[in-house]
């Protein structure tokens, strides 16, 4: 069983397979979690090509989205045969074109619908299935909305749930303002452990370093951290170390960047896009004395089509 200590959260049009090849090059054990699949592009779109990954990724998780047990077992099964070491149920994403299809965050008010959901897969897997969710939807911002919500879904077997500490409001807000406006209440989270020490309960919204990771470590069994750690992957560096009682790579960035050019050249040739690539790359330079220059020249770089002729100046900007 892998260790849910540490994750990288989901992020739409973020954590690509690419991208989680840049993470496992500075971390070897943070767990890794794809962008929401919908079912809807699996069952009827046929987009396959969603589940590719690399195998150096493991552990990794996908994360799916939808709200029919049926669609939902299917999709997993497929997520399995690939070879993934988790099923995650996306309820936590409030955008409207999401709720238009009667999955993500509005889920939250249906809880037998996700406990369906979730055992319906779990019988047709044998990798576990596990949720993502938010505190609560609009103006339900009670406690006793989240503790229900959770003793009905862990109903279904499941013993994993990924809480974003803050509610999602469904209406008049995007889903860039979801993830800040609302306020955060991490007190909420704590104490649904508390309340329920058999289930492990992992905290994600708002943490920005590995000391608020430690920190919340001390109330809950995990962490997962989200923009942070694509504006700044490198500080993941630490983490093997801290974390999961493991030597870090001490790889240097120059290192991790050649490493990651390498894999760039050899999934371009094979017909990936090379600017979807090189965007992960904005963020390796943070806190760098030529920060500013290294991702001028990614940028320039990704116009100019060609990895080639910058590679020896990214190298040396590093």
């Amino acid at each position: 069983m892998f260790s849910h200590k540490v994750c990288v959260a989901p992020m739409m049009q973020y954590t690509d397979m690419h991208d989680r090849f840049l993470l496992r090059l500075i971390s070897k054990n943070i767990y890794l979690y794809t962008e929401m699949i919908s079912t809807g592009s699996i069952i009827f779109g046929n987009c396959l090509d969603q589940f590719n990954y690399n195998h150096e990724e493991h552990p990794v998780a996908v994360q799916l989205g939808g709200s029919n047990p049926s669609h939902l077992a299917e999709c997993a099964k497929t997520a399995e045969a690939y070879g993934y070491d988790e099923i995650n149920l996306n309820v936590g994403c409030p955008s409207e074109r999401v709720q238009k299809g009667r999955f993500g965050a509005c889920l939250m008010l249906e809880p037998e619908l996700v406990a369906e959901c979730i055992s319906s897969m779990s019988k047709n897997v044998e990798i576990p299935v596990t949720v993502k969710c938010r505190l609560g939807i609009d103006d339900r911002e009670d406690y006793e909305f989240l503790s229900n919500f959770v003793d009905i879904v862990k109903s279904s077997g499941v013993s994993t749930f990924i809480i974003h500490a803050r509610n999602g409001l469904l209406k008049g807000l995007s889903p860039r303002q979801n993830r800040t406006i609302p306020p955060l209440k991490y007190d909420y989270v704590y104490r649904l452990k508390e309340d329920n020490k058999e289930l492990n309960i992992i905290i994600n919204g708002g943490i920005k370093n590995l000391e608020e990771t430690k920190e919340h470590l001390q109330k809950v069994d995990g962490v997962m951290i989200g923009r942070a750690s694509y504006d700044n992957p490198f500080m993941l560096s630490k983490v093997d170390e801290l974390f999961f009682d493991k030597p870090s790579s001490n790889k240097q960035k120059v290192e991790i960047l050649n490493e990651y050019l390498d894999y760039v050249t050899i999934m371009s040739d094979k017909g990936y896009d090379l600017s979807r690539m090189l965007k992960h790359l904005f963020g390796l330079s943070k806190g760098d004395t030529h920060a500013r220059a290294f991702r001028k020249k990614v940028h320039q770089s990704i116009l100019d089509g060609d990895i080639v002729k910058s590679r020896e100046q990214l190298l040396e900007l590093i």
